[in-house]
Protein backbone atom coordinates (compact mmCIF):
# COMPACT_ATOMS: atom_id res chain seq x y z
CA UNK A 1 0.00 0.00 0.00
CA UNK A 2 1.38 3.38 -0.98
CA UNK A 3 -0.18 6.56 0.36
CA UNK A 4 1.31 10.05 0.01
CA UNK A 5 0.72 12.82 2.51
CA UNK A 6 2.81 15.97 3.06
CA UNK A 7 2.51 16.65 6.76
CA UNK A 8 -0.37 14.58 8.00
CA UNK A 9 -2.88 16.94 6.43
CA UNK A 10 -5.99 15.34 4.98
CA UNK A 11 -9.26 16.45 3.48
CA UNK A 12 -11.63 17.91 6.05
CA UNK A 13 -13.84 15.43 7.86
CA UNK A 14 -17.15 15.83 9.60
CA UNK A 15 -16.73 16.61 13.32
CA UNK A 16 -17.39 13.93 15.92
CA UNK A 17 -20.62 14.79 17.72
CA UNK A 18 -21.30 13.92 21.34
CA UNK A 19 -18.06 12.08 22.06
CA UNK A 20 -18.08 10.36 25.45
CA UNK A 21 -15.96 12.07 28.15
CA UNK A 22 -14.35 8.68 28.71
CA UNK A 23 -12.56 9.11 25.36
CA UNK A 24 -9.78 11.39 24.09
CA UNK A 25 -9.82 12.57 20.48
CA UNK A 26 -6.38 13.97 19.66
CA UNK A 27 -7.02 15.45 16.21
CA UNK A 28 -10.13 16.38 14.23
CA UNK A 29 -9.08 14.07 11.39
CA UNK A 30 -8.50 11.02 13.59
CA UNK A 31 -10.26 7.71 13.04
CA UNK A 32 -9.69 6.63 16.63
CA UNK A 33 -10.18 7.93 20.15
CA UNK A 34 -8.24 6.77 23.22
CA UNK A 35 -9.97 5.23 26.23
CA UNK A 36 -9.38 7.06 29.50
CA UNK A 37 -10.43 3.90 31.35
CA UNK A 38 -11.55 0.40 30.44
CA UNK A 39 -14.71 0.56 28.30
CA UNK A 40 -17.33 -2.17 28.41
CA UNK A 41 -19.47 -3.32 25.48
CA UNK A 42 -22.50 -1.11 25.06
CA UNK A 43 -20.95 1.93 26.74
CA UNK A 44 -21.80 5.27 25.07
CA UNK A 45 -19.24 6.17 22.40
CA UNK A 46 -20.70 9.22 20.67
CA UNK A 47 -24.01 10.42 19.33
CA UNK A 48 -25.85 7.40 17.95
CA UNK A 49 -23.05 4.86 18.61
CA UNK A 50 -21.88 2.49 21.34
CA UNK A 51 -18.68 0.66 22.15
CA UNK A 52 -18.78 -2.67 20.38
CA UNK A 53 -16.51 -4.70 22.67
CA UNK A 54 -14.13 -4.52 25.60
CA UNK A 55 -11.55 -1.74 25.16
CA UNK A 56 -8.72 -1.62 27.74
CA UNK A 57 -7.56 1.72 29.16
CA UNK A 58 -5.14 3.49 26.81
CA UNK A 59 -6.34 1.53 23.79
CA UNK A 60 -8.02 2.79 20.61
CA UNK A 61 -11.68 2.63 19.63
CA UNK A 62 -12.93 3.50 16.13
CA UNK A 63 -14.90 6.75 15.88
CA UNK A 64 -15.13 6.45 12.10
CA UNK A 65 -15.69 3.43 9.89
CA UNK A 66 -12.50 2.38 8.08
CA UNK A 67 -12.63 0.20 4.99
CA UNK A 68 -10.25 -2.71 4.55
CA UNK A 69 -6.87 -1.50 3.28
CA UNK A 70 -7.47 2.13 4.19
CA UNK A 71 -5.20 4.22 6.43
CA UNK A 72 -6.03 4.61 10.11
CA UNK A 73 -5.11 7.97 11.66
CA UNK A 74 -4.17 9.13 15.14
CA UNK A 75 -2.56 12.55 15.82
CA UNK A 76 -3.86 13.36 12.31
CA UNK A 77 -1.17 10.98 11.00
CA UNK A 78 -1.12 7.46 9.58
CA UNK A 79 -0.54 4.83 12.28
CA UNK A 80 -1.42 1.76 10.19
CA UNK A 81 -3.87 0.23 7.75
CA UNK A 82 -7.09 -1.69 8.32
CA UNK A 83 -6.70 -5.45 7.85
CA UNK A 84 -10.47 -5.71 7.33
CA UNK A 85 -13.49 -3.44 7.45
CA UNK A 86 -13.65 -1.72 10.86
CA UNK A 87 -16.97 -0.45 12.19
CA UNK A 88 -17.55 2.53 14.48
CA UNK A 89 -17.19 1.40 18.11
CA UNK A 90 -14.70 -1.41 17.43
CA UNK A 91 -11.50 -1.86 19.42
CA UNK A 92 -8.61 -1.19 17.03
CA UNK A 93 -5.42 -3.12 17.72
CA UNK A 94 -3.23 -5.86 16.26
CA UNK A 95 -6.24 -8.02 15.31
CA UNK A 96 -7.55 -5.55 12.77
CA UNK A 97 -4.76 -3.03 12.00
CA UNK A 98 -1.27 -3.56 10.60
CA UNK A 99 1.75 -1.74 9.20
CA UNK A 100 1.82 -0.70 5.57
CA UNK A 101 4.14 1.16 3.25
CA UNK A 102 3.51 4.81 2.51
CA UNK A 103 5.47 7.72 1.15
CA UNK A 104 6.52 10.62 3.36
CA UNK A 105 7.11 14.14 2.10
CA UNK A 106 10.18 15.32 4.00
CA UNK A 107 9.71 18.97 2.90
CA UNK A 108 13.03 19.95 4.45
CA UNK A 109 12.84 23.07 6.57
CA UNK A 110 9.38 24.28 5.58
CA UNK A 111 8.28 24.49 9.23
CA UNK A 112 11.55 25.90 10.59
CA UNK A 113 11.00 29.09 12.51
CA UNK A 114 12.93 31.52 14.71
CA UNK A 115 13.55 30.07 18.16
CA UNK A 116 12.53 32.37 21.02
CA UNK A 117 15.22 33.03 23.60
CA UNK A 118 14.68 34.42 27.07
CA UNK A 119 16.60 37.56 27.98
CA UNK A 120 17.84 36.16 31.30
CA UNK A 121 18.39 32.38 31.21
CA UNK A 122 17.49 30.26 34.21
CA UNK A 123 20.35 28.94 36.33
CA UNK A 124 21.24 25.79 38.20
CA UNK A 125 23.97 24.96 40.70
CA UNK A 126 26.64 23.31 38.59
CA UNK A 127 30.21 22.17 39.13
CA UNK A 128 32.75 24.10 37.05
CA UNK A 129 35.75 22.00 35.99
CA UNK A 130 39.19 23.65 35.60
CA UNK A 131 38.76 23.73 31.80
CA UNK A 132 35.38 25.47 32.07
CA UNK A 133 33.13 22.48 31.44
CA UNK A 134 30.05 22.22 33.66
CA UNK A 135 29.11 19.07 35.56
CA UNK A 136 25.85 18.07 37.22
CA UNK A 137 27.44 15.26 39.26
CA UNK A 138 30.89 14.50 40.67
CA UNK A 139 31.90 10.85 40.23
CA UNK A 140 35.14 8.98 39.82
CA UNK A 141 34.78 6.50 36.98
CA UNK A 142 36.40 3.16 36.23
CA UNK A 143 36.15 2.21 32.56
CA UNK A 144 37.20 -1.06 30.96
CA UNK A 145 38.80 -1.57 27.57
CA UNK A 146 37.46 -5.13 27.35
CA UNK A 147 35.05 -7.54 29.03
CA UNK A 148 38.02 -9.42 30.51
CA UNK A 149 38.78 -6.58 32.93
CA UNK A 150 35.19 -6.09 34.09
CA UNK A 151 35.51 -8.18 37.26
CA UNK A 152 38.58 -6.26 38.40
CA UNK A 153 36.91 -2.91 37.70
CA UNK A 154 33.84 -3.87 39.71
CA UNK A 155 35.98 -5.09 42.61
CA UNK A 156 37.77 -1.74 42.75
CA UNK A 157 34.49 0.18 42.68
CA UNK A 158 32.87 -2.10 45.27
CA UNK A 159 35.53 -1.10 47.77
CA UNK A 160 34.07 2.41 47.69
CA UNK A 161 30.37 1.53 47.78
CA UNK A 162 28.65 3.51 50.50
CA UNK A 163 26.16 0.72 51.16
CA UNK A 164 28.93 -1.85 51.71
CA UNK A 165 31.90 0.17 52.98
CA UNK A 166 30.48 3.51 54.15
CA UNK A 167 33.77 4.46 55.75
CA UNK A 168 35.60 4.47 52.39
CA UNK A 169 33.99 7.74 51.28
CA UNK A 170 33.10 9.13 54.72
CA UNK A 171 35.64 11.93 54.38
CA UNK A 172 34.56 12.82 50.83
CA UNK A 173 30.95 14.07 50.95
CA UNK A 174 31.29 16.00 47.69
CA UNK A 175 32.09 12.83 45.73
CA UNK A 176 28.88 11.23 44.43
CA UNK A 177 30.51 7.83 44.18
CA UNK A 178 32.99 5.57 42.44
CA UNK A 179 31.36 3.65 39.58
CA UNK A 180 32.62 0.86 37.34
CA UNK A 181 31.11 1.01 33.84
CA UNK A 182 31.85 -2.35 32.24
CA UNK A 183 30.79 -3.91 28.94
CA UNK A 184 31.02 -7.13 26.93
CA UNK A 185 33.11 -5.88 24.03
CA UNK A 186 36.72 -4.99 23.20
CA UNK A 187 38.07 -8.13 21.55
CA UNK A 188 37.38 -10.62 18.76
CA UNK A 189 36.55 -7.79 16.33
CA UNK A 190 38.20 -6.30 13.28
CA UNK A 191 40.98 -4.02 14.52
CA UNK A 192 40.12 -1.57 11.74
CA UNK A 193 36.37 -2.10 11.75
CA UNK A 194 33.27 -0.14 12.70
CA UNK A 195 32.59 -2.07 15.90
CA UNK A 196 35.94 -1.19 17.46
CA UNK A 197 35.68 2.44 16.35
CA UNK A 198 32.24 2.66 17.95
CA UNK A 199 33.25 1.27 21.36
CA UNK A 200 36.33 3.53 21.39
CA UNK A 201 34.25 6.60 20.59
CA UNK A 202 31.82 5.67 23.36
CA UNK A 203 34.54 5.09 25.96
CA UNK A 204 36.26 8.34 25.01
CA UNK A 205 33.01 10.23 25.47
CA UNK A 206 32.75 8.90 29.00
CA UNK A 207 36.43 9.51 29.72
CA UNK A 208 35.91 13.17 28.82
CA UNK A 209 32.55 13.55 30.52
CA UNK A 210 32.50 16.50 32.94
CA UNK A 211 30.53 14.46 35.49
CA UNK A 212 33.71 12.48 36.11
CA UNK A 213 36.29 14.24 38.27
CA UNK A 214 38.74 11.52 37.25
CA UNK A 215 38.77 8.25 35.32
CA UNK A 216 40.77 5.03 35.62
CA UNK A 217 40.80 2.78 32.53
CA UNK A 218 41.49 -0.90 33.25
CA UNK A 219 42.40 -3.42 30.55
CA UNK A 220 43.58 -7.00 30.34
CA UNK A 221 46.60 -6.40 28.12
CA UNK A 222 46.18 -8.58 25.04
CA UNK A 223 42.76 -7.39 23.80
CA UNK A 224 42.06 -5.93 20.38
CA UNK A 225 41.02 -2.69 22.04
CA UNK A 226 44.49 -1.85 23.31
CA UNK A 227 44.45 1.06 25.74
CA UNK A 228 47.27 2.77 23.84
CA UNK A 229 45.20 2.53 20.65
CA UNK A 230 42.14 3.84 22.47
CA UNK A 231 44.05 6.83 23.85
CA UNK A 232 45.78 7.66 20.57
CA UNK A 233 42.80 7.19 18.24
CA UNK A 234 40.50 9.33 20.39
CA UNK A 235 42.95 12.13 21.13
CA UNK A 236 42.95 11.42 24.87
CA UNK A 237 45.86 12.38 27.11
CA UNK A 238 46.97 10.44 30.14
CA UNK A 239 47.19 12.66 33.21
CA UNK A 240 46.66 12.66 36.95
CA UNK A 241 42.92 12.47 36.28
CA UNK A 242 43.01 10.00 33.37
CA UNK A 243 44.95 6.91 34.45
CA UNK A 244 45.35 3.52 32.78
CA UNK A 245 46.49 0.06 33.83
CA UNK A 246 46.30 -3.56 32.66
CA UNK A 247 45.95 -6.78 34.60
CA UNK A 248 48.80 -8.49 32.75
CA UNK A 249 51.27 -5.66 33.29
CA UNK A 250 50.29 -5.13 36.92
CA UNK A 251 50.73 -8.80 37.78
CA UNK A 252 47.32 -10.41 38.06
CA UNK A 253 43.88 -9.88 39.48
CA UNK A 254 44.55 -9.22 43.16
CA UNK A 255 47.49 -6.90 42.50
CA UNK A 256 45.43 -4.94 39.96
CA UNK A 257 42.51 -4.58 42.35
CA UNK A 258 44.83 -3.41 45.13
CA UNK A 259 46.59 -0.96 42.81
CA UNK A 260 43.27 0.37 41.54
CA UNK A 261 42.00 0.96 45.07
CA UNK A 262 45.15 2.90 45.96
CA UNK A 263 44.87 5.00 42.81
CA UNK A 264 41.25 5.89 43.56
CA UNK A 265 42.21 6.80 47.13
CA UNK A 266 44.82 9.17 45.72
CA UNK A 267 42.20 10.82 43.49
CA UNK A 268 39.55 11.36 46.18
CA UNK A 269 40.95 14.44 48.01
CA UNK A 270 41.12 16.54 44.86
CA UNK A 271 37.76 15.29 43.62
CA UNK A 272 36.20 16.30 46.92
CA UNK A 273 37.32 19.94 46.61
CA UNK A 274 34.52 20.88 44.21
CA UNK A 275 31.83 23.41 44.99
CA UNK A 276 28.58 24.20 43.21
CA UNK A 277 27.90 27.64 41.77
CA UNK A 278 25.06 29.24 39.76
CA UNK A 279 25.53 28.61 36.04
CA UNK A 280 23.33 29.23 33.01
CA UNK A 281 20.85 26.60 31.84
CA UNK A 282 22.70 26.75 28.51
CA UNK A 283 25.09 24.22 30.06
CA UNK A 284 22.37 21.58 30.32
CA UNK A 285 22.48 18.81 27.73
CA UNK A 286 19.46 16.57 28.24
CA UNK A 287 19.09 13.13 26.70
CA UNK A 288 15.44 12.27 25.94
CA UNK A 289 14.28 8.69 26.42
CA UNK A 290 10.99 6.79 26.52
CA UNK A 291 10.73 3.17 27.59
CA UNK A 292 7.84 0.90 28.37
CA UNK A 293 5.60 3.22 26.35
CA UNK A 294 1.82 2.90 26.37
CA UNK A 295 -1.23 4.46 24.73
CA UNK A 296 -0.93 7.51 26.98
CA UNK A 297 2.76 8.26 26.26
CA UNK A 298 1.97 10.49 23.29
CA UNK A 299 -0.80 12.26 25.21
CA UNK A 300 0.79 13.05 28.58
CA UNK A 301 4.46 12.51 29.45
CA UNK A 302 6.00 12.85 25.98
CA UNK A 303 4.32 16.13 24.98
CA UNK A 304 4.88 17.47 28.51
CA UNK A 305 8.58 16.66 28.17
CA UNK A 306 8.44 18.36 24.76
CA UNK A 307 7.05 21.48 26.43
CA UNK A 308 9.97 21.35 28.88
CA UNK A 309 12.40 20.95 25.96
CA UNK A 310 10.96 24.07 24.32
CA UNK A 311 11.68 25.95 27.55
CA UNK A 312 15.17 24.45 27.81
CA UNK A 313 16.04 25.51 24.25
CA UNK A 314 14.66 29.00 24.87
CA UNK A 315 17.04 29.23 27.86
CA UNK A 316 19.99 28.21 25.65
CA UNK A 317 20.16 24.51 26.56
CA UNK A 318 20.34 21.38 24.41
CA UNK A 319 18.11 18.32 24.11
CA UNK A 320 19.06 15.08 22.34
CA UNK A 321 16.25 13.13 20.68
CA UNK A 322 17.30 9.59 19.77
CA UNK A 323 16.05 6.01 19.26
CA UNK A 324 15.98 6.04 15.45
CA UNK A 325 13.66 3.00 15.08
CA UNK A 326 11.21 4.91 17.27
CA UNK A 327 11.01 7.95 15.01
CA UNK A 328 10.47 5.75 11.96
CA UNK A 329 7.29 6.85 10.23
CA UNK A 330 7.37 10.20 12.02
CA UNK A 331 10.72 11.46 10.74
CA UNK A 332 8.98 13.81 8.28
CA UNK A 333 7.77 15.85 11.25
CA UNK A 334 11.41 16.44 12.18
CA UNK A 335 12.79 17.08 8.69
CA UNK A 336 10.18 19.80 8.21
CA UNK A 337 11.69 21.56 11.25
CA UNK A 338 15.30 21.09 10.17
CA UNK A 339 17.31 24.31 9.98
CA UNK A 340 18.77 23.17 6.66
CA UNK A 341 18.33 20.47 4.06
CA UNK A 342 21.74 19.10 5.09
CA UNK A 343 20.57 18.48 8.65
CA UNK A 344 17.35 16.87 7.44
CA UNK A 345 19.23 14.65 5.01
CA UNK A 346 21.48 13.44 7.83
CA UNK A 347 18.42 12.20 9.70
CA UNK A 348 16.94 10.55 6.60
CA UNK A 349 20.27 8.83 5.90
CA UNK A 350 20.13 7.18 9.33
CA UNK A 351 16.54 6.06 8.70
CA UNK A 352 17.68 4.46 5.43
CA UNK A 353 20.59 2.76 7.26
CA UNK A 354 18.08 1.11 9.59
CA UNK A 355 15.85 0.05 6.71
CA UNK A 356 18.84 -1.54 4.97
CA UNK A 357 20.03 -3.13 8.21
CA UNK A 358 16.63 -4.73 8.79
CA UNK A 359 16.57 -5.99 5.21
CA UNK A 360 20.01 -7.61 5.64
CA UNK A 361 19.03 -9.22 8.93
CA UNK A 362 15.61 -10.36 7.69
CA UNK A 363 14.07 -8.17 10.40
CA UNK A 364 11.11 -5.80 10.46
CA UNK A 365 11.00 -2.25 11.79
CA UNK A 366 7.55 -3.05 13.14
CA UNK A 367 9.09 -5.62 15.50
CA UNK A 368 9.98 -2.67 17.76
CA UNK A 369 6.76 -2.31 19.78
CA UNK A 370 7.37 -4.67 22.68
CA UNK A 371 4.84 -6.94 24.32
CA UNK A 372 4.45 -4.32 27.05
CA UNK A 373 3.95 -1.54 24.47
CA UNK A 374 1.17 -3.54 22.84
CA UNK A 375 -0.47 -4.40 26.15
CA UNK A 376 -0.46 -0.66 26.87
CA UNK A 377 -2.35 0.12 23.66
CA UNK A 378 0.33 0.72 21.00
CA UNK A 379 -0.16 -1.30 17.82
CA UNK A 380 2.52 -0.35 15.28
CA UNK A 381 5.90 1.35 15.25
CA UNK A 382 4.22 4.22 13.36
CA UNK A 383 1.93 4.89 16.31
CA UNK A 384 4.77 4.53 18.79
CA UNK A 385 7.01 6.88 16.79
CA UNK A 386 4.39 9.61 16.48
CA UNK A 387 4.08 9.66 20.26
CA UNK A 388 7.82 9.40 20.80
CA UNK A 389 8.79 12.43 18.68
CA UNK A 390 6.59 14.60 20.90
CA UNK A 391 9.47 14.53 23.41
CA UNK A 392 11.35 16.83 21.04
CA UNK A 393 8.91 19.70 21.47
CA UNK A 394 8.35 22.20 18.66
CA UNK A 395 11.67 23.98 18.13
CA UNK A 396 13.95 23.57 15.11
CA UNK A 397 16.10 20.51 14.55
CA UNK A 398 19.57 22.06 14.46
CA UNK A 399 21.86 19.02 13.96
CA UNK A 400 21.96 15.24 13.58
CA UNK A 401 24.74 13.05 14.99
CA UNK A 402 25.86 9.46 14.74
CA UNK A 403 26.04 7.32 17.86
CA UNK A 404 28.22 8.71 20.67
CA UNK A 405 29.52 11.64 18.63
CA UNK A 406 30.23 14.76 20.72
CA UNK A 407 27.21 17.06 20.73
CA UNK A 408 28.42 20.59 19.97
CA UNK A 409 25.28 22.33 18.72
CA UNK A 410 22.84 24.04 21.06
CA UNK A 411 19.13 23.46 20.67
CA UNK A 412 17.21 20.34 19.66
CA UNK A 413 19.49 17.74 18.04
CA UNK A 414 19.10 14.13 16.97
CA UNK A 415 21.48 11.25 17.68
CA UNK A 416 21.21 7.93 15.84
CA UNK A 417 20.78 5.13 18.38
CA UNK A 418 18.88 1.87 18.69
CA UNK A 419 15.53 1.96 20.45
CA UNK A 420 16.78 -0.10 23.40
CA UNK A 421 16.97 2.44 26.21
CA UNK A 422 20.27 1.50 27.93
CA UNK A 423 22.10 1.43 24.58
CA UNK A 424 20.48 4.66 23.45
CA UNK A 425 21.15 6.60 26.66
CA UNK A 426 24.74 5.32 26.75
CA UNK A 427 25.30 6.98 23.37
CA UNK A 428 23.69 10.20 24.57
CA UNK A 429 25.87 10.39 27.69
CA UNK A 430 28.95 9.62 25.59
CA UNK A 431 27.90 12.58 23.44
CA UNK A 432 27.83 14.84 26.49
CA UNK A 433 24.35 14.52 28.05
CA UNK A 434 24.61 15.54 31.71
CA UNK A 435 20.97 14.73 32.47
CA UNK A 436 18.52 12.11 31.18
CA UNK A 437 14.74 12.59 31.08
CA UNK A 438 12.90 9.28 30.69
CA UNK A 439 9.16 8.82 30.15
CA UNK A 440 7.45 5.50 30.82
CA UNK A 441 3.93 4.12 30.72
CA UNK A 442 4.65 0.59 31.90
CA UNK A 443 7.11 1.30 34.70
CA UNK A 444 10.68 1.07 33.38
CA UNK A 445 13.30 1.04 36.12
CA UNK A 446 16.40 2.83 34.92
CA UNK A 447 19.35 5.01 35.90
CA UNK A 448 22.40 6.22 34.02
CA UNK A 449 25.63 7.02 35.89
CA UNK A 450 27.34 9.43 35.76
CA UNK A 451 24.33 11.48 34.59
CA UNK A 452 21.18 11.62 36.75
CA UNK A 453 17.95 10.30 35.24
CA UNK A 454 14.46 11.70 35.89
CA UNK A 455 11.49 9.37 35.31
CA UNK A 456 8.08 10.62 34.22
CA UNK A 457 5.03 8.33 34.36
CA UNK A 458 2.32 8.61 31.72
CA UNK A 459 -0.67 7.59 33.84
CA UNK A 460 -1.85 7.78 37.43
CA UNK A 461 -2.34 4.02 37.75
CA UNK A 462 1.41 3.56 37.17
CA UNK A 463 2.18 6.31 39.69
CA UNK A 464 0.08 4.55 42.35
CA UNK A 465 1.77 1.20 41.69
CA UNK A 466 5.36 2.38 41.27
CA UNK A 467 5.78 5.79 42.86
CA UNK A 468 9.12 4.76 44.35
CA UNK A 469 10.62 4.65 40.84
CA UNK A 470 8.83 7.61 39.21
CA UNK A 471 9.78 11.25 39.80
CA UNK A 472 6.60 12.85 38.44
CA UNK A 473 3.08 11.72 37.58
CA UNK A 474 2.13 13.12 34.17
CA UNK A 475 -1.14 11.19 34.33
CA UNK A 476 -2.75 14.29 35.81
CA UNK A 477 -3.00 15.54 32.23
CA UNK A 478 -5.34 12.76 31.13
CA UNK A 479 -7.11 13.02 34.50
CA UNK A 480 -7.94 16.62 33.62
CA UNK A 481 -6.09 18.08 36.62
CA UNK A 482 -3.22 19.79 34.76
CA UNK A 483 -2.40 20.91 31.24
CA UNK A 484 0.51 19.72 29.12
CA UNK A 485 2.09 23.15 29.46
CA UNK A 486 1.75 23.18 33.25
CA UNK A 487 3.44 19.79 33.55
CA UNK A 488 6.09 20.93 31.06
CA UNK A 489 6.93 23.80 33.39
CA UNK A 490 7.21 21.34 36.31
CA UNK A 491 9.56 19.14 34.31
CA UNK A 492 11.77 22.08 33.36
CA UNK A 493 12.07 23.08 37.02
CA UNK A 494 12.86 19.47 37.95
CA UNK A 495 15.62 19.47 35.32
CA UNK A 496 17.23 22.45 37.04
CA UNK A 497 16.83 20.89 40.49
CA UNK A 498 18.31 17.55 39.43
CA UNK A 499 21.19 19.33 37.70
CA UNK A 500 21.78 21.24 40.95
CA UNK A 501 22.32 18.02 42.89
CA UNK A 502 18.84 16.90 43.99
CA UNK A 503 18.91 13.12 43.85
CA UNK A 504 16.46 11.37 41.54
CA UNK A 505 14.50 8.22 42.42
CA UNK A 506 16.81 6.04 40.34
CA UNK A 507 19.86 7.46 42.12
CA UNK A 508 18.31 6.66 45.49
CA UNK A 509 17.91 3.04 44.38
CA UNK A 510 21.49 2.80 43.11
CA UNK A 511 20.75 2.46 39.40
CA UNK A 512 23.42 3.48 36.92
CA UNK A 513 26.38 1.11 36.69
CA UNK A 514 24.67 -1.86 35.01
CA UNK A 515 22.89 0.39 32.53
CA UNK A 516 26.10 1.26 30.69
CA UNK A 517 25.51 -0.69 27.44
CA UNK A 518 27.48 0.51 24.40
CA UNK A 519 26.00 -0.30 21.00
CA UNK A 520 27.48 -3.53 19.67
CA UNK A 521 27.39 -3.89 15.89
CA UNK A 522 29.43 -5.92 13.45
CA UNK A 523 30.73 -9.45 13.33
CA UNK A 524 32.32 -11.13 16.36
CA UNK A 525 35.16 -13.42 15.34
Amino acid sequence: MNTTYPSGADTARAPIEGLSPMLILLHARDDVAIARQQLLPGAPLMAGAQVGGLVPAGHKVAVRAVASGQAVRRYGQIIGFAKRDIAVGEHIHTHNMAMGDFERDYAFGVDAHPTPHVATPATFLGIRRPDGRIATRNYIGILTSVNCSATVARAIADHFRRDIHPQALADYPNVDGVVALTHGQGCAVDSEGEALALIRRTLAGYARHPNFAAVLVVGLGCETNQIDGLVESQGLTRSATLRTMTIQQTGGTSRTVASGIEQIKALLPEANRVTREPVSAQHLIVGLQCGGSDGYSGITANPALGAAVDRLVAHGGTAILSETPEVYGAEHLLTRRAVSREVGEKLVARIHWWEEYCARMNADMNNNPSAGNKAGGLTTILEKSLGAVAKGGTTNLVEAYEYAQPVRAQGLVFMDTPGYDPVSATGQVAGGANLICFTTGRGSAYGCAPSPSLKFGTNTSLWVRQEEDIDLNCGRIVDGEQSVDEVGEQIFRMMLEAASGTRTKSEMHGYGQNEFVPWQIGAIT
